[in-house]
């Protein structure tokens, strides 16, 4: 079709089919926005985002990829007048403000994460093995309360990370404003056609090449490389192969800055301390930006802990991934942003990262919850895990006594520090709360018991808390950090 996308003039804002692989190496025609267009060779190249479709599916396509028979020119839209007078533009399409690090922390700007009525202390659930679990509402004020699951189809906006919509619980909150306290935003009215279109192509990074999938606030001298350079110990980033060979002449890292806190094998897990090593958390929140959405924080990194996962060989540490957490949580945020690198995913890596900021969760004595909204594959990730600790706990029950063994909302949420919304959200997910003869009851079908041991059998690795060497820090006594 290239003949006839020559002959009509496509502009940005166009949208039209257009010719895509999917995983099953399959062709299909999504329909996709023009987000840009250039010229090389004489030869013109269109930026294509696949409508309903993640982000990180963005590419350049050639014209013969295009089916202009469908072709649907942007409508034009009023311009609004602003307060001076001036026109403003059009919805959806913010006046550019150039690329820039997020603002700093701000007291007051967290977004709201409300909880559930059913998450009050004393509810309590009472278990029959594997197939009725009696629930015991007793609150405080002895008056029983109804834990009402959340009703199926709502869905609200979640996109760091992902370009859609997630289907998520209610009991997961909706940030009322956009978040700019830790690293994650909730509306897009404010991307900038910059930043919506990945900068970088290609990542060398040790032995391995990485495709970003999303825009990195690089110097815009490095974006037109073919492969930008980083060196895998201190994340430095550098315009060619020779740089790189030059610099770890000099560089003495092999492994990240910081104290090693964690090792089990060749597992190890460093705590770097954001505003004494910044220039490796910048580097870290740069190389993260590739495959987060939304990540807004990339040069403010004092308020940041940032616990680097590494995998040993004779070469030295080698990052598997990582994830960041606030000094101080207002709202027990135990992590800020997660990510497993795209070479270490679908491994048992990205479980791993979640399992140790619980484990620091339970150090610290707190329960602890990720900032939302949650990108498409924290989402998945963050379900898993719930979803594996929460009945871990429960089919470890025995009877007491021949009675059977009851355990709270409390409990479970203090044995895994998984926090009381979260734990209500799970059990809800999983479909295992049911109102039976005026009680509520769980319903744990054999289904449900077989799905989990396959899924525990496939799970090898573990964090050990024997392994673990962390003293909790109270940062609030330490001034400015």
């Amino acid at each position: 079709m290239a003949d006839s996308a020559a002959s009509v003039e496509i502009v940005e804002g166009c949208r039209l089919p257009v010719l895509r692989k999917n995983q099953e190496n399959e062709d299909e025609w999504p329909l996709a926005e023009i987000l840009s267009v250039k010229d090389i060779a004489g030869r013109k190249l269109y930026y294509v985002h696949y409508i309903d479709f993640n982000k990180r599916l963005d590419e350049w396509v050639t014209p013969d990829r295009l089916d202009v028979k469908k072709l649907q020119f942007p409508k034009k839209e009023a311009k609004t007048p602003t307060k001076n007078g001036l026109p403003g533009s059009r919805p959806g399409s913010p006046e550019r403000e150039g690329v820039r690090a997020a603002p700093a922390p701000q007291d007051g700007q967290a977004g709201s994460v409300p909880g559930r009525a059913a998450s009050q202390s004393g509810e309590s659930f009472s278990w029959l093995w594997r197939s009725v679990l009696t629930l015991l509402s007793s609150p405080q004020n002895g008056t029983a309360r109804r834990l009402i699951p959340s009703q199926p189809g709502r869905k609200r906006k979640a996109n760091c990370g992902g370009g859609d919509e997630d289907s998520q619980d209610s009991s997961d909150g909706v940030p009322t404003a956009p978040r700019m306290t830790g690293s994650l935003v909730s509306d897009r009215s404010h991307d900038d056609i910059v930043t919506r279109m990945k900068n970088i192509d290609c990542i060398e990074l040790g032995r391995h090449r990485l495709k970003p999938w999303y825009f990195s606030p690089y110097p815009q001298e490095l974006t037109a490389l073919p492969i930008l350079y980083l060196c895998e110990f201190c994340l430095k980033y550098l315009k060619s192969l020779k740089c790189l060979q030059r610099h770890l002449t000099k560089c003495n890292l092999r492994h990240p800055p910081g104290n090693e806190i964690y090792r089990k094998g060749t597992i190890s897990f460093f705590e770097i301390d954001g505003r004494k090593n910044k220039t490796y958390s910048q580097n870290l929140c740069l190389l993260a930006k590739c495959f987060l959405d939304h990540k807004t924080l990339y040069y403010d990194t004092d308020p940041f802990l940032f616990y680097v996962m590494t995998e040993y060989d004779a070469k030295g540490f080698h990052i598997v991934g990582y994830f960041s957490k606030e000094k101080e949580s207002t709202e027990d945020y135990n992590v800020a942003c997660i990510l497993t690198l795209p070479p270490y995913q679908r491994r048992g890596y990205g479980k791993l990262l979640i399992e140790f900021s619980y484990e620091l969760s339970k150090v610290e004595g707190k329960t602890g919850t990720p900032e939302k909204p949650l990108s498409d594959l924290g989402l998945l990730s963050y379900r898993s895990y719930w979803s594996q600790t929460i009945l871990e706990i429960l089919m470890e029950l025995k009877p007491d006594n021949g009675e059977r063994p009851q355990i709270t909302i409390n409990e479970i949420s203090e044995l895994t520090s998984v926090k009381k919304e979260d734990v209500i959200s799970t059990l809800q997910y999983l479909n295992l709360i049911n109102y039976y003869k005026g009680q509520y009851i769980l319903t744990l079908s054999e289904d449900i018991v077989e799905g989990h041991e396959r899924a525990m059998h496939k799970r090898h690795l573990r964090i050990d808390p024997k392994c673990l060497h962390f003293t909790p820090k109270d940062w609030s006594k330490r001034g400015k950090w």
